[in-house]
């Protein structure tokens, strides 16, 4: 996922992106950061301008296809060329918080966007309370909110883990799959996290979910009054009965 956040200079674009970052676990992307390092032989001609964009938007989509977090962009993006350049993100947020900005030739060539996803127009807001109301419109998972942690091999994804998902969710709202990387320790885990993960989008129910590559977790320890409790769930002896072995055997790996 991309979160491209556009606007003025001093619209609050850079607040708004730290703190949804920390809110959504993001990495974020800040044009003035990028500028004076990785694209230091550009200044801030028209066709610079045009180079600066499309070079944030591979560097955000080559981020994002590793699929380890949402990627959060902020930067000016002044005119319609330059958006196109950088290229469709998946959520666009226009900081219509100020009328002019501290740059005049910024301001001259600043071009109002006609098309976002959602935007904000006073500062009255702060950047937590905006951070908030993108996670909420978007349904994006918020790492600071009560969460229940699901944790298993997946190999394969089948009913019994669905219906334990099931269970996981009345928990609290939000759920994390957490899937072991035991790919090749054994003859029983064959698949590889991406395959794990393909095959729990097939389940329809798992649309959207926050599926995670953790390390190959043996144990888990704890002190006193830590703030969460570790539970097993009785499913009934139907599920439980379930095997991995034999839907394996069943799919052919």
């Amino acid at each position: 996922m991309i979160i491209q956040i556009i606007g003025l200079p001093g619209s609050g674009k850079t607040e708004l992106a730290k703190a949804l970052k920390e809110r959504i676990n993001a990495i974020h992307l800040n044009a003035d950061e990028v500028r004076a390092t990785v694209n230091s032989d550009l200044g801030f001609a028209p066709e610079d301008r045009l180079e600066q964009a499309r070079r944030m938007g591979e560097m955000a989509r080559l981020i994002s296809k590793q699929g380890v977090a949402p990627v959060i962009v902020d930067f000016v993006c002044p005119t319609d060329l330059t958006r196109a350049a950088f290229g469709k993100p998946d959520i666009l947020v226009f900081m219509d918080t100020i009328a002019e900005g501290r740059f005049e030739d910024t301001n001259k060539m600043f071009e109002r966007p006609t098309e976002f996803d959602v935007s904000f127009i006073s500062h009255n807001l702060d950047a937590e309370a905006k951070a908030s109301h993108i996670i909420d419109k978007f349904s994006l998972h918020d790492w600071s909110a009560p969460t229940t942690l699901m944790l298993g091999r997946y190999q394969p994804w089948h009913e019994g883990h669905h219906a334990l998902y099931k269970e996981a969710g009345k928990r609290t709202e939000q759920v994390l799959l957490g899937v072991r990387n035991t790919y090749n320790t054994s003859e029983k885990d064959p698949l590889t996290f991406d395959q794990v993960k393909g095959y729990i989008a097939k389940d329809d129910f798992m649309d959207g979910a926050l599926v995670l590559r953790l390390p190959n977790i043996t144990n888990i320890v704890y002190g006193r009054d830590v703030g969460y409790k570790i539970e097993q769930v009785d499913l009934g002896a139907d599920i439980h009965a379930i095997s991995a072995t034999e839907k394996r055997k069943q799919m052919g790996i």
